[in-house]
């Protein structure tokens, strides 16, 4: 459980709860489009309220198993920023197309990490119902094309659907930003003489084992040899996908095509 996963899910059940015994205090933090200028804070609050048990309980069981890989691989700042992000455009997108209907849940936050977790590891299986194998790049497929079919009025057309895309727009625009951000301070440091980053391998040589878990750190240092014996090319892709946990978050590049 990595630091941000665990605060955004105590947040979540306690505000849960807290809707359960007293309904009523959640109406003024529902995000409704066209009450944004009058109530502009439910553009955030609206992603701490839900609808119902199961509402919840799905939301919060993607965060547990998307969210910690996430949160390693990009740092608990970025992290945190890719969640909200991905929440704020979901509202956005919802302002667009359905702009009466009040929203709530953590759909757009969740959906955000989703299409995070599909970029970095697009062949990860996934099991639907702890069943059906499905990779994560078509889990994001298939939950885009169904947001689309049901927005446009093919089921319920609630606006929900329209913070499920906007999710993955507000999280696709932001790793774009940060890959271009990350190309730039490499080249920054490259003109300044400020460090030797070479690539990937400048990133790989900033691991710092001593902070690495024990039980991590045997196949680190064997990583790190084999780059010292045979060179970066060497390595598999899941390889660079372990060792790339334990680069500092700031020298991380995500590969965002």
């Amino acid at each position: 459980m990595t630091p941000w996963v665990q605060r955004l899910l105590i947040a979540n059940v306690l505000v849960f709860f807290v809707q359960l015994m007293a309904p009523g205090l959640a109406e003024p933090f529902v995000f409704v489009p066209m009450l944004i200028l009058s109530r502009p804070w439910t553009i955030v609050t609206y992603m701490f309220l839900h609808g119902g048990f199961s509402h919840i309980l799905f939301n919060m069981l993607g965060l547990y198993f998307f969210g910690p890989r996430i949160e390693a691989m990009l740092g608990s700042r970025r992290f945190i920023t890719l969640y909200f992000v991905s929440g704020i455009s979901g509202a956005l997108l919802s302002f667009a197309f359905a702009p009466y209907a009040g929203v709530i849940g953590a759909s757009a936050g969740i959906f955000g990490i989703m299409l995070a977790f599909a970029h970095f590891w697009p062949r990860e299986q996934i099991y639907i119902w702890g069943i059906l194998p499905l990779e994560a790049r078509w889990l994001v497929v298939i939950t885009t094309v169904l947001a689309i079919w049901s927005g446009m009025g093919g089921s319920r057309g609630g606006a929900a659907d329209f913070a499920h895309l906007g999710g993955y727009a507000g999280a696709f625009v932001y790793l774009k930003l940060i890959r271009w951000g990350s190309s730039a301070t490499r080249f920054k440091k490259q003109a300044e003489g400020g460090g030797r980053v070479v690539g990937s391998i400048g990133a790989f040589q900033r691991v710092d084992v001593s902070k690495v878990h024990e039980l991590n750190r045997d196949e680190v240092n064997r990583i790190l040899d084999k780059i010292s014996a045979q060179g970066i090319g060497s390595l598999t892709v899941q390889e660079r996908q372990f060792l790339m946990h334990f680069v500092p978050p700031d020298d991380r590049v995500p590969p965002v095509a």
